[in-house]
């Protein structure tokens, strides 16, 4: 009938918001930081999309024009496989720079599909580096040093991710003393801040007898489901518990992210123009504005608490 309107529907409306958010990041202008920031990528709760964050962010800040190196430090080398790294046993990786005091330079490989992403992998041989640790010296500044000793020969690199493993071992020591900020995914579902008190505990007691820089700057929201409300009541929650930390942008349950890892890539370069792919490409936006111009971090001892039972 003439004079009838025809209601947009969701995968309408999604297709839409995709085509402006790809019509905006492809003017944005990504901010780039006064000196290189080394971020470690940590959350000990399996399952909240630590790595697939980490590898889809550095993909997205590598887009942006920013020159960045991902450290591959969990021995199942989830991050070296979606980033289409060699990563097989003998190949230089996280466990020669940690164990072996090889230089980081040497162990770095660059990613097939990302100009400006550069990948130390981890191998098999990590496993093993939880108890090897506990007898060398100075054993929670070995990884600090080597990206210490990197960052001051390559003065071109913006940004050093590492993607911890999903404990709080020797290793990830290592990574928290190496660390200037911790950025934690936190998945949008049931018991989302389980066990993040302890995180939060460790990165303090870290932050005062080890490294000072250290400090909580983000938090990323993923798998998020916007057709449920717990999806919503777990971001409300979230966001008054850390206010100012958690990104603006929330990164979807997507198809398209689970599938991408077993292709060798990220979703970034997987499926351009799908939603989950834009969306990590947002939060990387963001970050890099938030890297550009930082907030100050807290004084110890100040800033959010959260409660054991959280």
């Amino acid at each position: 009938m003439s004079g009838q309107k025809t209601s947009a529907t969701p995968l309408s409306m999604q297709i839409a918001q995709n085509m402006r958010d790809r019509r905006m990041l492809d003017d944005a202008r990504f901010g780039r930081p006064a000196r290189p920031q080394v971020i470690a990528v940590a959350n000990q709760k399996g399952g909240v999309g630590k790595t697939t964050s980490c590898v889809n962010i550095a993909a997205g800040l590598a887009m942006g024009g920013l020159n960045v190196v991902v450290i591959d430090s969990d021995a199942q080398g989830n991050a070296s496989s979606a980033l289409g790294i060699e990563h097989s046993a003998g190949t230089p990786s996280t466990y020669d720079v940690i164990i072996g005091g090889m230089p980081l330079a040497r162990a770095l490989q660059p990613c097939p599909d990302i100009d400006g992403v550069r990948v130390c992998p981890a191998t098999i041989d990590l496993s093993g580096a939880e108890i090897e640790l506990v007898d060398l010296p100075k054993r929670e500044h070995l990884l600090a040093d080597a990206v210490r000793e990197f960052l001051s020969l390559h003065r071109e690199v913006d940004v050093v991710l590492i993607d911890c493993p999903p404990s709080l071992g020797l290793v990830t020591l290592n990574v928290m003393v190496a660390a200037d900020q911790v950025l934690i995914p936190i998945q949008t579902e049931y018991y989302a801040l389980e066990g993040l008190s302890q995180l939060w505990s460790t990165i303090e007691r870290i932050r005062r007898d080890l490294n000072p820089r250290l400090h909580i700057s983000t938090m990323l929201l993923t798998m998020a489901d916007r057709r449920t409300r717990l999806s919503e009541e777990v971001e409300e929650e979230v966001r008054r518990h850390f206010p100012g930390l958690a990104l603006e942008t929330v990164i979807p349950r997507s198809v398209r992210v689970s599938e991408a890892p077993s292709y060798g890539q990220t979703v970034v370069t997987y499926d351009p123009r799908s939603t989950g792919a834009l969306a990590y490409r947002k939060a990387a936006l963001e970050l890099s504005l938030r890297l550009e111009a930082p907030l100050e971090a807290p004084p110890e001892g100040s800033g959010v608490r959260i409660r054991d039972d959280d």
